[in-house]
C-alpha cells in the first residue's frame, strides 16, 4: 500500500522535460491523448451488397479505399492511412456456405445427402451417388487395399452384383466461396471403409493442397474490379481492389 502510494504521489507531480544533444527527455512515460473515432463496421454476407453499397455513396469515406480479398469467404473495405497512420474498417462481407466435414468420415446416408445438398452437380458428383448408393455392406473390406485404390460389391440391378473398385481422384464442385463468382472445380480423394457397428463410412479428402484459394480470390477480384470499372472511371481509381 505504501509503495501503490508513492507512486501515486510522485506520478502527480508535472513531467521534466530537459534536452540532451538535441534530443527532449521525460522523466515520466508520457502517452498521447488522441482523439481519432472511427466508425464500426458493417457486417455483409454478399459481394452484391458491398458493390451497391460503394456505389450508392451514402457514407463519406477518405479519398482513395482499398478493397480486400482476405480469403474465398471474406472481402474488408478499409480507409488509407490517416494522418495517425490508422486505417479505417467500413466493411466486412463474410459469405456463408455449408459446411461438410472433409477429411472424416461419416455415415453412409449422411454422405449420399450431403453430395446432393452440398455440391453442385458435375459428372463425378453423380458417379459418387451411383457407386456409394448401391455399394454392399461388407465389401469394402473383403478385397483389401492398398492404399490408392479399394474395391467393393455394388449392386447393378435387382438380383445382380459386381466388384467395382472405387472412383479416385474424383473432381467435385462444393459450395466454398460467394455465390456472385461461382463455385470453384477440384480434385478430392475419396475413401470407403467398413465398420461392424455403424456399416459403411464415407469421406473425401482435399487433394490440391488448397491451390482453389488462390485461384478463387483472383476470381473475387476480377469480379469487384469489373463491378467498380464504372466508379472508379468517375473517381480515378478511387478503389483499389487486392488479394
Amino acid at each position: 500500500m505504501i509503495k501503490e502510494a508513492l507512486q501515486y504521489i510522485v506520478g502527480l507531480n508535472k513531467p521534466e522535460l530537459m534536452s540532451i544533444e538535441g534530443q527532449t527527455y521525460s522523466d515520466k512515460n508520457l502517452s498521447r491523448v488522441s482523439y481519432n473515432p472511427k466508425a464500426k463496421s458493417i457486417k455483409m454476407s454478399t459481394l452484391t451488397s458491398l458493390v451497391d453499397y460503394i456505389k450508392a455513396g451514402v457514407d463519406t469515406m477518405a479519398d482513395n479505399m482499398i478493397v480486400q480479398v482476405i480469403s474465398p469467404l471474406e472481402v474488408k473495405l478499409i480507409s488509407m492511412l490517416d494522418a495517425e497512420r490508422i486505417r479505417e474498417e467500413i466493411v466486412y462481407v463474410e459469405g456463408s456456405v455449408p459446411d461438410f466435414r472433409y477429411g472424416s468420415y461419416i455415415d453412409n446416408e449422411s454422405f449420399l445427402i450431403a453430395l446432393q445438398a452440398k455440391f453442385m452437380p458435375s459428372p463425378d458428383r453423380d458417379l459418387l451417388l451411383k457407386f456409394a448408393g448401391t455399394v454392399e455392406s461388407g465389401t469394402v473390406a473383403k478385397y483389401g487395399d492398398d492404399g490408392i485404390s479399394q474395391k467393393a460389391t455394388v449392386k447393378t440391378g435387382v438380383a445382380s452384383k459386381s466388384d467395382c473398385i472405387v472412383p479416385n481422384p474424383v473432381r467435385l464442385i462444393p459450395f466454398r466461396t460467394f455465390m456472385e463468382v461461382g463455385q470453384p472445380e477440384s480434385s478430392f480423394i475419396f475413401r470407403m471403409r467398413d465398420d461392424n457397428q455403424l456399416g459403411i463410412q464415407c469421406a473425401i479428402f482435399e487433394a490440391d493442397g488448397g491451390a482453389w484459394k488462390n485461384v478463387e480470390m483472383t476470381h473475387i477480384k476480377d469480379y469487384l474490379v469489373d463491378e467498380l470499372e464504372d466508379i472508379n472511371a468517375e473517381c480515378f481509381n478511387r478503389f483499389t481492389v487486392i488479394s
